[in-house]
């Protein structure tokens, strides 16, 4: 029987932080080493980060990423070590380096090159040509870049077919979309089963931009059947023995040979993951991908304009929990057309969170602007102008709070409103980062429940839940004055954009065709507020940003 310690690296790097991905990364190698681990997998692209984009067109990137693959070599000693890095002494590959002894002993270029989606790498990177093992001990190890094991005849087969792995390692940076937890977990199943190897795969975890990669990295023994989960959405280190019963190789077999200590260790413990469910990991996804844009990109603390409805309520409880209360402000900014219950709900909002509260009314500069445009406006009667100068008045404030004290502002429209352009252009899409933009308006009330549930109390208030969806600018607005029902819109929205569907698909799914062709419409003429709205986290399959990418100027109709 033979046998191998491991430890899975589940690191949050930085893009472009090469000094404090390497101390990320050899500080996971010490702890694994201490543990008697024989190796360490660390996710694809850890020495740069994921994904470095243009930057890959710097050869001063390139000559960076280099340096700082040499300072991790020479911090790893007798303990072999596998990581992600982008090979540029050449052609630029996106590789994964083994290393041991302050060598580096085996680099593989990754050979599927994903360009779809999220993934532009065939912009940036050569694919490899050649499948790579390498012998860890008596145990023969293959080296995976993400999308080469999720390629049905990808290099993972030629490993298996002609260089007899015991086990392959799939180094990976998979970003988090609902259900993309199981789709993983089901395509390795099947690549362990129908090679007869185990599959070690390790993910990136942390936000990027609009990306929030969640972890959740396995391990499947030959038979299919996952041995080891981490944790999603938090960094972890999980070390554990594997046991390979197949025949030692033969020992002519001409590859990379590493040594390993055959002292015996003390057994160690696996953590169990807990279970999640779709509420709760878009929950977690979005506290992540929040608190990890605000705080790399050199901020603190946020501010959020606290309308008194649910949006703010769910973005300004994300906050809390990604960078605590202390850190967070909230604004109520009434005008004359402001209820006193979302005013008072604002207000009760921020007490249960335990955010500072500031009321600043926007009725002297509203009347100022009416009365500067009263010239220009004569014989006007009061209209859409009106709603949107109050959204921009309040957009104008928070950014001056902003600028001030430093903080970000979060903007608080969900995938439902960005998605039929029901919001304002520098009135409430002004700000920096765009929290539930991903989010439909349905899951916003599912989540904010949840957050109720798991607090025990009525965290965001019941009124909120349950009043009537309104963006108060003028008298006795409803959101259903200008949309659909979102009961009927959101699935509406989610086959247009996340199934490609056409007027007659949807329609045949049972919904009224004028609704459809409404829905459709406004959301095909709001491209060009899409286009300049803030980065938000991408939650579901398709998102409206990176994920659909279409032309303003479009006179294609549905």
């Amino acid at each position: 029987m033979r046998h191998l310690r491991l430890t899975i690296a589940q690191v949050n790097t930085t893009v472009g932080d090469f000094d404090g991905n390497v101390d990320l990364c050899l500080a996971a190698v010490n702890k694994a080493e201490a543990s008697g681990s024989d190796l360490i997998v660390f996710p694809e692209l850890a020495i740069t980060g994921y994904p470095p984009e243009d930057l890959l067109l710097k050869p001063g990137f390139l000559r960076q990423c280099e340096k700082a693959l040499d300072r991790f070599t020479e911090g790893v000693g007798e303990i072999c070590a596998v990581i992600g890095f982008v090979d540029g002494t050449g052609p630029v590959y996106n590789a994964a380096a083994a290393v041991f002894d302050n060598k580096i002993h085996c680099v593989y270029h990754k050979m599927c090159l994903p360009n779809y989606g999220v993934f532009d790498e065939k912009r940036y990177f050569r694919p490899g040509s050649d499948p790579k093992s390498f012998m860890l001990g008596d145990v023969t190890v293959g080296l995976n870049i993400c999308e080469d094991t999720w390629v049905t005849d990808g290099p993972h087969c030629i490993l298996s077919a002609e260089h007899g792995i015991d086990v392959l390692l799939n180094l990976s940076a998979s970003p988090f979309h609902t259900g993309k937890l199981h789709e993983r977990a089901e395509m390795l199943s099947k690549r362990s089963l129908n090679n007869k190897y185990a599959v070690v795969y390790v993910n990136l975890v942390g936000g990027q931009d609009e990306l929030v990669f969640d972890g959740g990295s396995m391990v499947f023994d030959k038979s299919g059947k996952c041995i080891v989960k981490a944790s999603s959405f938090v960094e972890q280190l999980v070390t554990l023995d594997m046991n390979f019963d197949r025949p030692s190789p033969d020992e002519n077999l001409s590859c990379t040979r590493i040594p390993i200590s055959n002292a015996s260790k003390p057994p160690v413990e696996i953590p169990v993951a807990a279970e999640m469910s779709e509420e709760e990991e878009i929950l977690e996804s979005l506290v992540l991908g929040t608190g990890d844009y605000i705080r790399k990109n050199g901020f603190s603390k946020a501010v959020i304009g606290l309308s008194g409805g649910i949006d703010s309520s769910l973005v300004a409880a994300i906050a809390v929990r990604a960078l605590g209360a202390e850190h967070v402000t909230g604004i109520t900014m009434p005008s004359e057309y402001t209820s006193k219950g979302t005013r008072s709900d604002a207000e009760a909002l921020a007490e249960n969170l335990g955010i500072r509260f500031m009321e600043i009314p926007i009725s002297r500069t509203f009347d100022a602007f009416r009365e500067t445009l009263s010239e220009p406006f004569k014989d006007c009667e009061e209209d859409v102008t009106e709603e949107n100068l109050q959204a921009r008045i309040r957009g104008t404030l928070l950014m001056a709070l902003s600028n001030k004290f430093g903080c970000l502002v979060l903007t608080s429209g969900n995938k439902s409103e960005m998605a039929t352009g029901y919001a304002t252009l520098y009135g409430d899409m002004a700000g920096g980062f765009a929290v539930i933009k991903d989010v439909p308006k349905l899951m916003v009330y599912r989540i904010c429940r949840l957050i109720n549930k798991q607090a025990g109390n009525e965290v965001i208030p019941e009124t909120i839940l349950t009043r009537e969806p309104s963006a108060e600018l003028r008298p006795d607005q409803k959101d259903s004055d200008s949309l659909p029902p979102y009961e009927i819109l959101d699935p509406i929205l989610r086959a247009y954009i996340e199934d490609d569907m056409g007027v007659e698909n949807i329609v045949s799914l049972g919904f009224d065709r004028n609704t459809v062709k409404k829905a459709i419409r406004l959301c095909d003429n709001s491209e060009y507020k899409r286009r300049q709205a803030p980065p938000g986290i991408k939650i579901t399959p398709r998102a409206l940003g990176r994920d659909r990418r279409l032309p303003i100027t479009n006179r294609f109709k549905q």
